[in-house]
């Protein structure tokens, strides 16, 4: 049971974003203990949180590191992580990202279109490189998940269609700057249920023995991430279901001898181990409602605003035994959208009152804006 602090946070201007770093190497351990024996390899998702602290701790524990810009990538280096640990993907790479990964050698570039295979073969030609690749595939799988983070449907920008796989492989050992190592997926992100992953590992399972049949071999296989963490209970959740997660791949993907397994997992790694902290401003009252408004907004937090979703709200500062009522927790941005929770029971609050926003470790403090000019938080360690 992980429970935070109080006694730190009372003299602390706030808002601000504390990190569980002892929980953060706890979820990294577990991660290296379950995969430990097995020819997997584990690459974090810098999107989820760029903070350099947290990216420091994430490099030294061993993990690679899974990238969406040139941007993720100069910071991943400067945090530690090794080159030839990076995977980049993302649907729109620059030529100047793609000019980076290959001058500092990364490990591999996933690829999303035939455009982007042809321009990354001419720009290793130029700086007489092989670049390795892996070919995203959208597997048309529904991950069930928002429709905003959901990535492997065939309505979504991601990856090449299956129909088109074969063409493209084909092109892509053909070209002389090129070295096809593998195949790369993913469903989308905070999936809770194993089904669509296992779903995953029928996919690639044919795909596989299709390509075998042609004898087309590949060094590696990335099934990507997206798995979820429990915001509802994070305290007796402090972890997401890993051991559930692996073993669906254990137990259902059929590697060949000497492949490689590739996940990219971000939310799952650092979500649980980070809060937002706010107080209360004032306590409002209308006809219809009671509202708790915060120092704290979209600004600082913009999951509900973006994806309707809903983080534990507590009341630090509050007696255990006190008296709750119904409220809506909202902040101070001039927008209707700014509202945290709706009809949440909360301890009786009071201004001044400390507020925890839990499960903020992914997607807080990485996607912060200025919007209204107020200020980007500090962030806070255990230790």
């Amino acid at each position: 049971m992980y429970q935070l602090p109080l006694h730190q946070f009372e003299s602390q201007p706030t808002p601000f974003y504390y990190y569980d770093l002892d929980l953060l190497a706890d979820t990294l351990n577990k991660v290296k203990q379950l995969i430990a024996g097995k020819p997997y390899v584990v690459h974090y998702a810098v999107k989820a949180n760029s903070n350099p602290v947290i990216l420091q701790q994430i490099a030294a524990s061993g993990l690679g590191a899974d990238l969406v810009s040139g941007g993720e990538m100069k910071v991943a280096l400067q945090a530690g992580f090794h080159a030839r640990h990076m995977m980049f993907a993302g649907v729109g790479k620059t030529d100047e990202e793609i000019n980076l990964g290959l001058d500092n050698d990364i490990a591999c570039f996933n690829v999303e279109s035939v455009p982007e295979l042809e321009v990354i073969n001419s720009l290793a030609d130029a700086r007489g490189r092989v670049a390795r690749i892996a070919i995203r595939v959208n597997p048309d799988i529904d991950a069930h998940t928002h429709s905003y983070i959901t990535t492997g449907t065939a309505d979504n920008k991601f990856g090449i269609d299956i129909e088109s796989l074969p063409q493209v492989v084909e092109l892509a050992h053909s070209l002389p700057n090129i070295e096809l190592l593998g195949l790369h997926f993913h469903l989308g992100s905070q999936i809770t249920l194993m089904e669509p992953y296992r779903m995953l590992c029928e996919r690639i399972n044919s795909l596989l023995d299709y390509f075998e049949s042609r004898n087309v071999r590949f060094k590696m296989i990335d099934v990507g991430g997206g798995l979820g963490v429990d915001y509802v209970h994070p305290d007796a959740s402090p972890m997401a279901p890993f051991e559930a997660f692996f073993d669906t791949f254990n137990q259902h993907l059929h590697l060949r001898e000497g492949q490689q397994l590739h996940f990219e997992l971000g939310r799952a790694i650092v979500a649980q181990c980070g809060s937002l902290i706010t107080r209360v401003v004032f306590v409002k009252e209308n006809r219809n409602k009671r509202f708790v408004i915060l120092d704290a907004g979209m600004t600082q937090l913009v999951r509900p605003a973006l994806y309707q979703a809903h983080h534990l709200v507590q009341n630090l500062s509050a007696p255990v035994d006190a008296p709750t009522a119904t409220y809506d927790v909202v902040g101070p941005v001039c927008e209707s959208s700014d509202v945290f929770a709706h009809d949440e029971v909360l301890p009786v609050t009071s201004r001044g009152n400390i507020i925890a926003i839990r499960s903020a470790g992914a997607y807080g403090e990485v996607m912060a804006s200025q919007y209204n000019m107020r200020p980007l938080p500090p962030a806070l360690f255990s230790r």
